[in-house]
């Protein structure tokens, strides 16, 4: 098991008493580490090779966080769990008599792979998203349906000119002003997209 100490004390709330008591880090873990769970366990499989060993490295950074916690509770609990992780895999793989270059190669990886998008972000994702169906919605039929088709179905535009009976070079036009009234209503100035600019 990897020493506490490896871990950041840094924006840790201290109990005034100077530790916490059980019951405390009880409610704390269950409220804010056990639901967690899921997206540690899909961080340690991506980043360990060994699936059996995945039951226990969980457990191991269950132990570690809880044990911190005593001393006083981290302000960022997710950030705490995933540098707990990342510390453990990386004295695991040292620990090793021989280190593949897989693994060499996964640790480089591990500090990008624990940022989990946040609330704020899935909140602007998904304004992005609805920002781009009211695009679409306010094109011309045409320029929709043909949009789809290539942005969103992957077809080429020979595939759409044999679907919809049009020349190539028409698609292409159709493509190219649709892309351009979507840019301009995300991007630009609000207008509407039914109306030729």
């Amino acid at each position: 098991m990897a020493d506490i100490s490896d871990i950041s004390r840094e924006g840790f709330d201290t109990h005034p008493a100077g530790r916490m008591s059980a019951a405390e880090v009880d409610e704390w873990f269950v409220r804010e580490v056990l639901p967690m769970e899921q997206v540690l366990m899909q961080f340690l499989h991506r980043n360990w090779r060994n699936a059996s060993d995945i039951g226990d490295l969980k457990q191991d950074i269950y132990v570690q966080v809880y044990e911190a916690a005593l001393a006083g509770l981290p302000a960022h609990p997710r950030q705490f769990v995933f540098t707990t992780a990342r510390n453990l895999l990386i004295n695991r793989v040292k620990r090793e008599q021989i280190v593949s270059i897989e693994a060499m190669a996964d640790l480089d990886l591990l500090g990008m792979a624990e940022e989990a998008p946040g609330p704020e972000r899935a909140l602007l994702a998904r304004d992005e998203l609805l920002q781009l169906q009211i695009a679409l919605d306010r094109l011309p039929e045409r320029h929709r349906e043909i949009f789809v088709m290539a942005q969103i179905d992957g077809l080429t535009g020979r595939q759409i000119a044999e679907r919809t009976g049009l020349a190539e070079s028409t698609v292409s036009q159709h493509l190219a002003k649709a892309t351009r009234l979507i840019a301009d209503h995300l991007y630009g100035e609000p207008k509407d997209l039914r109306r030729s600019p």
